[in-house]
């Protein structure tokens, strides 16, 4: 596709979705689970690393909004969506993935948390495999020394992107449950130590979705 074509799609598709995903959300009904651990860890103003799955960044990025919170987003064309919605909604971001500005990226991501910010990563994201656990928010935390907190989403009704995330767009007047884990460190001393503990934390996260599907 053209630039001219796509930055043309861009500039009308993003303002249109972004109403449209506003309307809808504000019909969302929201619970959440175990929420006392970051929330202690922020108004102490200390910083984390929030860990999602990327199917679920729509009803968590609502919840969230106005927090002032970093996120990874993809360099890619769907990122740029995506960037902009959050951009809209309160979020800082942070642009690059594992195959295009992904060093320049976790770099950035590591000083906003030596600045004391909350920081989020897909953590299968941008390409997946889904539900599988990357090591860039691993790294991150191991470098910065922060804890990381896994949050998960359930939704009672919703379509589904034919996406390789199967991404999560809650129908009018869903029921979403958010649930956190507890704050989490990451073990080992070094990038490649933090990375071999991505099974304990891909486990979190499951466990954290068991809790909002029950």
């Amino acid at each position: 596709m053209p630039r001219e074509t796509r930055d043309w799609k861009l500039r009308l598709l993003v303002p249109l979705g972004l109403v449209v995903a506003s309307v809808l959300a504000r019909t969302w009904r929201y619970q959440t689970r175990n929420g006392e651990g970051w929330q202690r860890l922020r108004a102490a103003g200390k910083p984390f690393v929030f860990a999602l799955w990327h199917g679920g960044l729509l009803p968590l990025a609502w919840w969230h909004r106005g927090r002032g919170v970093v996120v990874l987003i993809s360099e890619h064309r769907d990122g740029e969506i995506i960037a902009r919605v959050l951009g809209a909604w309160g979020y800082r971001t942070v642009r690059g993935s594992s195959t295009r500005g992904g060093a320049r990226a976790l770099l950035e991501m590591i000083s906003e948390l030596a600045r004391g910010s909350m920081v989020a990563f897909t953590a299968d994201g941008p390409r997946g495999p889904a539900l599988t656990f990357q090591p860039g928010a691993l790294v991150a935390a191991q470098r910065a020394g922060v804890p990381i907190v896994a949050m998960s989403v359930h939704v009672d009704r919703a379509w589904r992107l034919r996406s390789w995330d199967r991404f999560i767009v809650p129908k009018p007047f869903a029921r979403v449950t958010i649930a956190w884990g507890d704050p989490m460190i990451v073990g080992g001393s070094t990038p490649r130590e933090a990375a071999s503990e991505s099974a304990r934390f891909e486990a979190a996260l499951c466990a954290g979705q068991e809790q909002a599907d029950a």
